[in-house]
């Protein structure tokens, strides 16, 4: 599940990790894709075969050796899931953050979603 995936990302940020192995699901490999085209991380690589699949990932600090994800916020979970229309989809963090939701044409970024008029499943909030 992507909760997961990303609270490893941020504890290998908390100490300073080069790269993170997160086992591989589908919807983790598209949001971290998803993730690396906004610049929150470096490379997302799809290593191993059948079983033991995993994705490695590359970590992006700042000059000061400070991580590029400051925060996360998640929504939607396993047992609660938020849904919003593409009007209701708002900046994040006066636009320094990004929204991830889950829509019939993949996941995206909400703003990607606003501009193709798409709403869906909100994933969570990150910057």
């Amino acid at each position: 599940m992507y909760h997961d995936s990303l609270i490893r990302i941020k504890n290998a940020q908390a100490v300073k990790k080069d790269k993170v192995k997160i086992p591989y699901s589908e919807l983790d490999f598209n949001i971290l894709e998803t993730l690396k085209k906004s610049g929150f991380i470096g490379s997302v690589l799809k290593k191993g075969r059948s079983f033991k699949k995993v994705i490695d990932v590359e970590l992006l600090y700042d000059g000061n050796k400070k991580p590029v994800i400051s925060g996360l916020k998640f929504y939607s979970r396993p047992s609660k899931k938020i849904y919003f229309g593409y009007q209701k989809l708002k900046p994040v963090r006066q636009g320094f953050g990004l929204g991830i939701i889950s829509t019939p044409k993949g996941v995206m970024s909400s703003i990607k979603a606003r501009k193709e008029k798409v709403g869906g499943e909100y994933l969570f909030e990150i910057w």
